[in-house]
């Protein structure tokens, strides 16, 4: 199934213990790339990554994660009790020289440091699942988005395939009248030799090969043929793997093919349909860069 590499969700989880908001933004990238930011979260960034890599094969995810913790016991208060005292004690000291009280308040103890410090614990195996599965539901809406997308440039690159087809239809109806262009050339081809030399059957037989190969479309018509039907198949909703780098690939070659086209051909009418052809593969490669 085509996916889009474009997509985001936004959603908001509750435990016992964490409340957490979860941001995944989804865009354009050549490979697979990871950014997160937000609460630090250790090694659970990993499982997410896994997690991600397992859904996804192509783009940038930027996963932004707000992290509350509801249970006051998840925080510990570490002070050291000894360096405290050394300094209430020299605290006394300068109050008594100084003949006045000098005060100092817990937000004192916070700002000096070593003093005092808030550790957060450990997730506990429960609230690692939790944050998981918050994960992995997010990133489950944002696949969703993708894949919608994915279907509506589908439906677009269908459409320029269609119009591709029914230009190749015309220009292998239009191949038929270039045996007549062919006879004509080779005839004047000819009269001219005729004046510089006479002309042996080798001579002849050389000079009509060279024009049948030179402005015969049937290798190119049969190549876009089969190139419209691999790229019908890749398109297909059965196939699950990424298909944007091969569809980019099978767009190349028909656009290949059609300048092989216009390269041989002298009837304006041919001309033009390999121009179609040549500006319905560049609007299809314009979609095909957001599908993964």
């Amino acid at each position: 199934m085509i996916q889009s590499m474009t997509g985001f969700a936004e959603k908001k989880f509750d435990s016992k213990t964490l409340s957490v908001k979860i941001s995944i933004r989804s865009l354009n990238h050549r490979f697979l790339d990871w950014n997160y930011r937000g609460a630090q979260i250790g090694e659970i960034e990993n499982k997410l990554r896994a997690v991600f890599q397992r859904k996804l094969h192509r783009g940038r995810i930027e996963v932004f994660f707000e992290l509350n913790y509801l249970d006051p016991s998840f925080w510990e208060l570490r002070i050291n009790e000894d360096l405290l005292q050394k300094i209430l004690s020299s605290l006394e000291k300068i109050s008594s020289r100084m003949g006045k009280s000098v005060n100092f308040s817990a937000e004192n103890m916070f700002s000096l440091p070593n003093v005092a410090e808030f550790k957060r614990k450990d997730f506990s195996g429960e609230e690692v699942a939790f944050l998981e599965s918050s994960f992995e539901r997010t990133l489950d809406e944002v696949v969703r988005m993708r894949r919608r997308e994915g279907r509506e440039i589908g439906k677009e690159i269908r459409k320029h395939l269609q119009n591709i087809k029914q230009a190749v239809s015309r220009i292998e109806k239009l191949a038929k009248r270039q045996p007549i262009f062919i006879r004509e050339r080779l005839k004047k081809r000819l009269k001219e030799l005729k004046h510089e030399a006479p002309l042996s059957d080798e001579r002849i037989a050389e000079e009509a090969s060279y024009f049948a190969q030179r402005y015969d479309l049937t290798e190119e018509i049969a190549r876009l043929k089969s190139h419209l039907g691999y790229t019908l198949g890749l398109l297909s909703p059965e196939r699950e793997e990424p298909v944007g780098k091969k569809l980019d690939f099978v767009a190349q070659e028909i656009y290949r093919e059609a300048n092989t086209i216009n390269s041989k051909s002298h009837d304006i009418e041919l001309v033009r349909g390999s121009l179609i052809i040549k500006g319905e593969v560049e609007s299809i490669r314009q979609q095909v860069q957001n599908i993964e």
